[in-house]
């Protein structure tokens, strides 16, 4: 029997029945593992390699769903990949939730999950358990997704806040800020366009290159709150002051001018692929080639250091002044991530 599917997302397509068979099996299914998804079980067993287990839980309601560079379904893919890659570990698997609303229409829904499943292979990773709800007009903005990530890492892996020393160097993988402007573009809020591509991506090259480092202490990815939260992080984290060179932050020239028309900061705007690392002082050039070696770190730099005494963050810029870059209150572009 050849069952038609609906062309837009009904309330009955979450009420475990006929419909939501046929949307788990010729949307979901076919872009994520085909006949390894296991649609019957409740529960799945997984194999893991001996090492530490490591788990990280995300939430995606980027607006719009779809931009340049991706959508919501590589991105919550890229995100929950790099949680994991920026924690020292090894990818393995993830669990997706999918919250859809009603009058969604079924072949963007298709476009979202066949992005999600192209970006998981890419990044050597299975969806082995889901669940689909949905919900009614009106009541959600699309689609929201929810991913759980599992992945092994060397046992005694010392990354974190705490291995943070005074004087370490602190490295960016690439240009700062053009997912953020990249989504803002697509709302067309602004009546702006322009050619700035989102940086999603899997970052789970950069941070394999440098886990081979000895010096290195810390790496996180600048999601929301972007660069300058990160290094709020550490300030308070370690107790110690950050101070970063304005003249060495990678920016692109498209996001710096978008920002310069609208008076975004584009230090504080979501990155999607890029690593925030946090090295030994006589290692950061070694990082740094080992970053610019990559295709994800061709614009890497060496951008601040790590201070001596509690200090919040500073910014020296350009012309040798300094400003003390506020932690961020009001976010200017909700819903990027």
């Amino acid at each position: 029997m050849n069952e038609v599917l609906d062309s837009h997302i009904s309330l009955a397509h979450g009420n475990g029945g006929r419909l939501m068979r046929l949307l788990i099996e010729r949307v979901f299914v076919p872009h994520l593992g085909g006949g390894e998804l296991n649609t019957q079980a409740d529960a799945v067993p997984v194999a893991l390699p001996s090492g530490e287990i490591v788990v990280t839980t995300d939430g995606f309601t980027v607006q719009p769903l779809e931009f340049p560079g991706g959508n919501i379904g590589a991105l919550a893919i890229h995100g929950t990949v790099n949680d994991l890659a920026v924690a020292g570990a090894r990818p393995l698997y993830v669990t997706l939730a999918a919250i859809i609303e009603e009058g969604f229409e079924v072949a963007a829904l298709d476009r979202i999950v066949r992005s999600l499943g192209k970006a998981a292979r890419e990044a050597g990773v299975r969806v082995v358990a889901g669940d689909t709800k949905v919900v009614p007009r009106g009541h959600g903005g699309g689609v929201y997704l929810a991913l759980t990530g599992i992945g092994v890492r060397e046992p005694g892996c010392a990354l974190g806040m705490g291995a943070i020393r005074a004087g370490d160097k602190i490295l960016v993988s690439g240009p700062v800020g053009d997912h953020g402007i990249a989504v803002m573009l697509a709302r067309e809020a602004f009546g702006l366009r322009g050619d700035v591509v989102s940086d999603a991506a899997t970052v789970l090259p950069l941070t394999r290159a440098l886990l081979g480092v000895e010096g290195l202490r810390f790496m996180r990815d600048p999601t929301r709150g972007g660069l300058a939260t990160v290094a709020h992080e550490i300030a308070q984290g370690v107790g110690l002051g950050v101070v970063l060179e304005e003249a060495a932050i990678p920016v692109s020239e498209q996001t710096e001018s978008v920002c310069a028309i609208l008076g975004y900061d584009p230090l504080y705007l979501a990155c999607e692929g890029r690593v925030v690392a946090v090295v030994a002082a006589e290692v950061a050039d070694v990082a740094l080639v080992a970053w610019q070696g990559l295709a994800l770190g061709v614009g890497a730099a060496v951008i601040g250091t790590v201070g001596e005494a509690p200090g919040g963050v500073v910014l020296r810029t350009r012309i040798g002044g300094a400003r003390v870059l506020p932690e961020l209150e009001a976010d200017a572009l909700p819903r990027i991530c």
